[in-house]
């Protein structure tokens, strides 16, 4: 099992390149399935999670192939698999993303329940309630959801739940609907840029979609929808990421293929706490000053500040000037990380979806474990600059969603090396 090994102290300058959108990517190519012909996908990231997207796509009866550094080439050579196995299900849970095009193309689907996960439990009941409004049977057996229908019928769906929109929820039902018989509209439906992205993949295959990035989705069925080349949109959540860590380490970076229109709540806190974010040459350039100002950050659904960043902006906010307040309003239980910040000196208090951080000198290394993805890259940020080294295990966690890390780290000087345990 690999870990990383970070010795702190190093002044984060130069320019990265940010990937394309995990988020957007294994949708994207779930609805590959969708077409009657093949789809070129450039700028999908090469991560753990979308080689899974791969292999169970090629359990369904799709041809995946993908040369160095390349795009995604998808064609269905085999459309009577419709079995989302547990084995694969398990690994990722995006892989539900599956349910709504089976169900759309080849009128049935038999897809392993996802299980939780370490952020806490994400149930799917609205994804459920959205494809029997299409006019889905589906029912539970031996833990796989098994739905079918002969033909999806145009319907209006609601899908707000307690903790806003479902983001993966509005693509299953989005991708379904594109092939249903008659109009769809779908109300309180996920605004985030990679369901925009979604839609206007689904668009450039001949879909009819109205709305996207609003919550409401005007869709009007189609027979078919034919294969396309498409480009994924960049990753907000490793721009992100990369922008705090330039803020945290007192450095200076720029950041390529970078979309600041797509994370304006982000770019407004991290100016607040003292980091200066400006457009550069259709990426972003990022600058921190020494002293950080304390903050109350709160996570919403877009365009509000994403639960992706939550982790990352705590370790920022534990070298601010006073005290911050981190509340959770996406996933309560995702504060994984702040035991492990904790070893590395942190004052973090946590009073229900809310903690309270105080501001410290310094962190100190420590050897310390990842817990879920986004807290894995906390736990990098804060070795980034901590006195002495800093161990992260469970990296496997950070390669589900970052590619090649370390290596766009090193390339802006710092000092991160990836061992095996």
């Amino acid at each position: 099992m690999d870990i990383f090994i970070l010795r702190g102290g190093s002044r984060l300058k130069g320019r990265v390149d940010i990937s394309g959108s995990k988020n957007a990517a294994l949708p994207i190519m779930a609805a590959s399935l969708l077409a009657d012909g093949p789809c070129t996908l450039k700028r999908v990231p090469d991560l753990a999670d979308t080689r899974l997207m791969s292999d169970l796509l090629g359990t369904l009866g799709a041809d995946v192939a993908r040369d160095d550094d390349g795009p995604v080439r998808i064609s269905v050579s085999d459309d009577s698999a419709s079995h989302a196995e547990y084995e694969t299900v398990r690994k990722m849970r995006a892989s539900i993303c599956v349910l709504g095009p089976l169900l759309a193309k080849r009128g049935k689907a038999r897809v392993a329940m996802p299980g939780g996960c370490a952020i806490g439990a994400r149930p799917i009941d609205l994804h459920l309630r959205g494809l029997r409004a299409l006019g889905a049977e589906i029912e539970l057996d031996q833990g796989d959801i098994v739905a079918k229908a002969k033909r999806l019928h145009g319907a209006s769906i609601f899908l707000g739940g307690p903790f806003g929109s479902t983001v993966l929820g509005t693509a299953n039902v989005l991708m379904a609907a594109v092939l249903a018989e008659g109009r769809t509209v779908i109300e309180s439906a996920a605004c985030e840029p990679e369901i925009v992205d979604l839609a206007d993949f689904l668009s450039a295959m001949g879909a009819r979609i109205e709305g996207a990035g609003t919550p409401r989705l005007t869709v009007e069925g189609v027979e078919s929808l034919r294969g396309v080349e498409y480009e994924v949109i960049p990753d907000r959540i490793e721009a992100g990421t990369f922008l705090m860590a330039a803020a945290i380490t007192n450095g200076e970076v720029t950041l390529s293929h970078c979309r600041l229109d797509h994370m304006m709540a982000v770019t407004q806190k991290l100016r607040e706490v003292g980091v200066i974010v400006e457009p550069s040459d259709g990426g972003a350039a990022a600058a921190s000053a020494r002293r950080l100002e304390p903050a109350d950050v709160t996570t919403q659904p877009y365009p509000g500040f994403p639960t992706d960043l939550q982790a990352q902006i705590m370790a920022l906010l534990c070298l601010a000037d006073g005290n911050s307040a981190v509340t959770e309003k996406i996933y309560p239980d995702r504060f994984m990380h702040v035991p492990e910040l904790l070893r590395m000196g942190a004052n973090i208090r946590k009073e229900g979806p809310t903690s309270i951080v105080t501001g410290i000198r310094y962190f100190t290394g420590a050897p310390v474990m990842a817990s879920d993805l986004r807290a894995s890259a906390a736990l990098v940020l804060a070795g980034l600059v901590a006195r002495g080294e800093t161990t992260v295990r469970r990296v496997y966690h950070i390669d589900r969603g970052y590619e090649q890390i370390e290596r766009k780290l090193r390339g802006l000087g710092a000092n991160i090396e990836r061992a095996s345990e």
